[in-house]
């Protein structure tokens, strides 16, 4: 089926003149898949990437979609772009309609930069999930793990700036640390990876720390299975291995439907040796973690302390809860609400209405 529906195709685009002034346009997330035959001059011979936006591409991103929804008076979209790397063209369009979501929800006439803020905390650490009931020692459990992570990932050589840590539900998550790039990322260097491995191991070494080791919990599956994906590219992928060198050991080949399941191509020798690398790389990155939480104990109380108080930080205010000072937060702020104060992004003054107030926001269909 898959032949006939290509062979027709082909049929289709060469029955065309060489005059008709007919260009034919297609795209696809899998051009490795595609049958060569495509590929053939006359066909479709020319090949344009399209990447997720840079900065400026995403603040053009954001002015196209924030055209019908009113904004409050300092919102700066550049700082919005600024703190969305990565995002997609879809995704800055969620964005945009969750903030506009939030703003209607709380009765007002225009989207607040405190709105987009949330909308992307939403976005990027999934929908919190209030109603969830956790037990007091649940809470503290969470807490512990979480700030473990945050302060392996503040004193490991190469890390991305911790953006908000908080003990609330979110997704799937008891609790979440969240680390946001500072500009776009082209590549990743073999130090940042490791880090990246020791800050993921951060919680679950604070549990064994803190509660001992017979009272982990299985809190640290998602942490595990980042740090085993990280190391195993980093031996199979990007030849960080000396004992098995710069070849590719990955199996690109795929299907639709994720990873194909062929099996290996290396030898069962090559995948011990593999997999003993993989093994070597995760024990480093454990004993980094544990060297640094006993090192910096106080501070992963004080952290650890703060989330149970505050349930949400943010980096700065996680930076002077470590040392043992307050979040410098407004005395009108109410930390029991979830909702944290801004990170990069300014407070909006409420705009004086005129007449009959202005638009209502407008959430995309």
């Amino acid at each position: 089926e898959r032949e006939q529906t290509l062979n027709q195709l082909l049929v289709e685009m060469d029955g065309f003149g060489a005059n008709e002034g007919i260009i034919i346009i297609a795209a696809t997330n899998r051009p490795d898949v595609l049958d060569p035959a495509l590929l053939r001059p006359g066909r479709f011979d020319r090949q344009v990437q399209v990447p997720n936006p840079d900065i400026k591409g995403r603040e053009r991103i954001l002015g196209v979609h924030a055209r019908k929804v009113p904004l409050g008076p300092n919102v700066d979209l550049r700082i919005i772009a600024r703190g969305t790397p990565g995002f997609s063209g879809a995704d800055l369009a969620n964005l945009v309609n969750e903030a506009a979501l939030m703003a209607a929800r709380k009765n007002r006439r225009f989207v607040t930069m405190q709105d987009f803020e949330d909308a992307k905390d939403k976005v990027m650490m999934g929908a919190e999930r209030r109603s969830m009931v956790m037990t007091e020692d649940e809470k503290k459990l969470t807490a512990y793990h979480e700030a473990g992570h945050a302060v392996v990932g503040l004193h490991v050589p190469q890390h991305d700036p911790i953006h908000k840590a908080t003990i609330i539900p979110r997704g799937r998550a008891l609790g979440l640390v969240l680390s946001l790039p500072e500009r776009d990322q082209l590549s990743v260097t073999y130090t940042k990876y490791k880090s990246k491995i020791a800050m993921a191991m951060g919680g679950k070494v604070a549990e064994e720390l803190i509660f001992g080791k017979e009272n982990v919990t299985s809190g640290a599956a998602s942490d595990i299975q980042q740090v085993t994906r990280i190391a195993r590219a980093m031996v199979t992928q990007f030849g960080f291995s000396d004992e098995l060198g710069h070849i590719d050991y990955a199996n690109e080949q795929q299907s639709y439907l994720g990873n194909y399941s062929g099996g290996s191509n290396a030898s069962q020798e090559t995948q011990k040796k593999i997999d003993e690398e993989v093994r070597k790389i995760v024990d480093e990155g454990y004993r980094t973690a544990k060297q640094l939480l006993t090192e910096h104990a106080d501070e992963l109380e004080n952290l650890a302390q703060g989330l149970l108080e505050y349930e949400t930080l943010t980096g700065p205010e996680i930076t002077r809860v470590m040392r043992g000072e307050g979040p410098g937060r407004d005395e009108d702020d109410t930390p029991s609400t979830g909702t944290p104060s801004v990170l990069s992004i300014p407070r909006t003054k409420p705009r004086r209405d005129s007449g009959d107030g202005g638009m209502e926001p407008t959430p995309s269909a």
